[in-house]
């Protein structure tokens, strides 16, 4: 038997997993790295974060992505170039976290890389009928494999769109096999780039059961916080809070067709980009100062997500929700207080997923390791014919040497 098959066989026999998950997104700010241990599988699953950190980009790494990044032109040798060395970089990446958390790699079963997200292309973005869904993150798993000397997974998303799904959001697997309760119904709500939730009924049938993205969570911000601004993002909300709410760029911005497509749906900045809003700023009677760009966009990024989440209150006739907020999104005060205060009324509660005892800024790297476990020794949940959630297990294999 090869070495590496025999190796992959004893660790799905292991009562124990370390598996490092990897997550960057799409604000290009690092990479997400938690080491994680598993025991079990499935709704059995249990699981501990050992250690988390994020490695920020360089002002390089963001330059050499941003020449493809959701971009419909590109240079197709910079992202032939690309694939390989967001590959190499996130593999020494991972080196040195373990060398920083004193830990060997000789300790660490799987590798599981989400990889880079350079485009997202579901059917709602474009007309061609003979085109699929479809989505392409670089960073190929091979070299991490090879330069860490780890079994790696990666690649998840290929499988869901293969399975009939968008290859996207993922997080309604992991989220369903770690955060689901019998006791609450839940919504775990992240605020990313792109801000998305997953709905947790406390009957925990997977049929209610869906994950789905609402539209833009930081990733207008951010663009717009460095172009008018020249800083990454609006820490502390200190610009939105300088400036004014200018209702009729809001009406223009929500008018969009995206917001009334049914769940689940996917998008991503491939739509909601600077060019969205700057045909909004168009067709407002009088120039918007930069302040008052900066809190219209905060406020429109908290009534999409507050709609949506009063669209599953009125679906699934529930009315006492609890949410538990992640993601870069969550740190935004004036983003939270402009959720919470667009629910009141509505019997839900809004909190931090710190309260369940789990990082809120490693979730996402910890439900990639997730999947890997379930890909290596696990059985999906039967979601049967739950809209856009196939019941398939994701993730390609990449040997070392």
């Amino acid at each position: 038997m090869n070495s590496n098959i025999s190796k992959l066989c004893s660790i799905v026999t292991k009562p124990e997993r370390r598996i490092i998950g990897l997550m960057s997104g799409t604000s290009l700010d690092g990479l997400d790295v938690a080491l994680c241990s598993f025991t079990n599988s499935g709704v059995n699953t249990n699981y501990k974060i050992l250690n988390f950190t994020t490695v920020p980009y360089t002002k390089d790494i963001q330059t050499e992505i941003k020449k493809v990044f959701a971009k419909q032109t590109i240079d197709f040798e910079q992202l032939c170039s690309l694939n390989p060395w967001i590959g190499i970089l996130h593999g020494e990446m991972v080196l040195e976290c373990l060398t920083n958390w004193n830990v060997s790699a000789s300790t660490v079963d799987i590798i599981a890389s989400h990889g880079q997200t350079v485009y997202h292309y579901p059917k709602n973005l474009h007309p061609n009928d003979k085109f699929s869904n479809s989505t392409l993150q670089i960073g190929d798993g091979d070299h991490i494999a090879v330069k860490t000397g780890i079994i790696t997974l990666s690649d998840f998303r290929q499988k869901h769109i293969a399975a009939g799904g968008e290859g996207a959001p993922l997080a309604v697997y992991g989220d369903f096999l770690l955060f689901s309760s019998p006791d609450e119904n839940r919504i775990m709500l992240n605020i990313g780039g792109v801000a998305n939730f997953t709905w947790l009924p406390k009957s925990q049938d997977c049929e209610q059961v869906f994950s789905t993205d609402v539209g833009p969570g930081n990733t207008l911000l951010d663009n717009y916080a460095l172009s008018l601004f020249n800083t990454n993002f609006d820490r502390d909300s200190q610009l939105a809070n300088k400036g004014e709410v200018r209702e009729d760029l809001l009406h223009e911005l929500l008018s969009h067709e995206f917001y009334s497509l049914p769940f689940p749906k996917t998008t991503g900045p491939e739509l909601f980009n600077k060019d969205y809003v700057e045909n909004a700023l168009h067709k407002v009677d009088c120039p918007v100062k930069p302040e008052d760009i900066m809190a219209t966009l905060t406020v429109l990024s908290a009534t999409v997500i507050a709609n949506s989440i009063k669209s599953v209150i009125l679906q699934c006739h529930h009315d006492a929700l609890e949410i538990y907020a992640s993601g870069g999104g969550a740190h935004n005060p004036l983003l939270m207080k402009w959720v919470h205060e667009l629910l009141i009324g509505d019997k839900v509660r809004l909190r931090s997923l710190d309260t369940l005892g789990v990082s809120g800024d490693a979730k996402e790297a910890l439900l990639f390791a997730t999947l890997a476990n379930e890909a290596i020794c696990g059985e999906c949940p039967k979601f049967n014919s739950a809209k856009g959630i196939p019941s398939v297990s994701m993730g390609k294999l990449s040997f070392p040497y």
